[in-house]
């Protein structure tokens, strides 16, 4: 899945947590699809937020790096609540992504991939159990993938 055309001028539509600077995850889906919500479990889980709403990407020495544009920097929505403030990193180095819009219905699927130009990472379609946060918050910390 080539990604790359839905970023415009290096911002993409999506939420960036990580566990530090070396391993995040870009969570992407259509809007209500659950990506602050995502990140504010894995954030109560110890990520930190990198971005919420819109992801700034460039590329770094072979690397997808993610940060906030400075305007929403260290803010995350809560649908219902309302825009929270949280400790947030500057940048981190994405190593997963997730697709929110993209459900899995498999119960052991094909390894999938995202490439952003020629950065490729594995790509996590969204899966409908209470696990799902903390198996995507397992792969951050242990660098293992499917």
């Amino acid at each position: 899945m080539d990604l790359a055309a839905r970023v415009t001028s290096g911002t993409l539509h999506g939420t960036a947590v990580a566990l530090d600077r070396g391993r995040g995850v870009l969570i992407l889906g259509p809007s209500g699809a659950g990506k602050s919500g995502l990140a504010l479990r894995l954030m109560a889980y110890g990520a930190h937020l990198v971005a919420d709403d819109r992801v700034i990407l460039c590329e770094r020495d072979g690397a997808l790096i993610a940060r906030a544009p400075d305007t929403i920097r260290g803010r995350i929505e809560a649908r219902g609540i309302g825009v929270l403030t949280a400790e947030a990193l500057d940048f981190a180095r994405i190593t997963l992504v997730t697709d929110l819009g993209q459900p899995s219905p498999e119960r052991v699927p094909t390894p999938r991939h995202a490439s952003f130009g020629g950065i490729v990472l594995p790509l996590i379609s969204a899966v409908q159990h209470d696990y799902f946060a903390a198996a995507l918050l397992n792969m951050l910390k242990t660098g293992d993938t499917p």
